[in-house]
């Protein structure tokens, strides 16, 4: 009986020594070296001194500021999208026929082949620039706005957006699938009209689903290296990329600050892992305490 008990845990086990050992284990490295303990360089004073100099450093708090910007911009839209699209899936047969199929397509293409196509479709000398210029609207290829290699990040939103939105939509539905019609059918016969029924019952109950869909394209957006190196401005850097350059600086007095960057960025996606569950325990405990009509 125990060993069938414990048997899920020792299928894991291995999953779970490779992650410890490469994961745990080269945080643990970075952490030590982003305290200035690093004796293979003669280094051997522990302190918190780059950690201080990363948050009084203009360049550290622009990256932060910037990084912020673009996870939380695109996981907003792309749950705000995502959501509605698995609704209008839901309605049609339930996600039957070639809706249900097509969403699905973006999630299984790599992020470099999608950083592509938005360049060869969105760039200045793009697809979208030549069919405007073809019909007159534009006059020459500066005049369309730049939306790659642009300082606002429009580029590297666009491709997170192609890839989160169905990802979302996918979470999302497999809940709004698995739903007991009854909540719903209960509250139509008490008169609740479909958006109040929305509202009030389907989403609370999907509200578990949508958040974690936010916590982990937040994660990635946050901690994404290649997309924004390839579609970046020359004049702004996200936390990966300034640890990147960091990190490759022939000066080694600046590989401590180069690991003090990716601890943060390590921290700051624990604390949206704990909001997140702390989040999580307060909807359940309101789900069942109070119910959601």
């Amino acid at each position: 009986m125990r060993s069938k008990k414990y048997a899920p845990y020792l299928m894991v086990l291995p999953f779970l020594a490779i992650i410890a050992f490469v994961y745990v284990g080269g945080l643990w490295q970075a952490g030590l070296q982003s305290l200035g303990y690093w004796p293979m360089f003669g280094m051997e004073d522990i302190s918190l001194r780059y950690y201080a100099q990363l948050f009084t450093n203009d360049r550290f708090l622009s990256s932060l500021s910037y990084t912020l910007y673009i996870a939380l911009v695109s996981s907003a839209i792309s749950v705000i999208i995502g959501v509605l699209v698995a609704f209008a899936v839901d309605r049609s047969k339930k996600g039957d026929g070639l809706a249900y199929t097509l969403y699905k397509i973006p999630i299984i293409i790599p992020h470099i082949v999608v950083t592509i196509l938005v360049t060869q479709i969105f760039f200045q000398t793009g697809v979208i620039s030549r069919i405007g210029y073809a019909l007159g609207f534009i006059q020459d290829a500066r005049d369309f706005p730049l939306l790659i290699f642009d300082r606002g990040g429009i580029g590297i939103m666009l491709v997170y957006l192609y890839k989160q939105i169905p990802f979302v939509t996918l979470t999302v539905f497999a809940v709004l699938r698995g739903l007991n019609s009854r909540y719903v059918q209960v509250a139509r016969n008490l008169g609740a009209t479909d958006g109040y029924t929305a509202r009030r019952v389907t989403l609370p109950l999907l509200s578990p689903a949508i958040l974690s869909s936010f916590l982990i394209t937040f994660a990635f957006g946050f901690g994404a290296f290649e997309v924004p190196f390839l579609l970046r401005s020359p004049a702004r850097l996200t936390l990966p990329i300034l640890a990147h350059f960091d990190y490759r600086s022939p000066v080694l007095a600046d590989r401590p600050a180069a690991m003090a960057v990716t601890i943060t960025i390590s921290l700051i996606t624990l604390l949206f892992i704990w909001l997140y569950m702390f989040i999580l325990r307060r909807l359940n405990k309101r789900g069942l305490e109070g119910g959601f009509l």
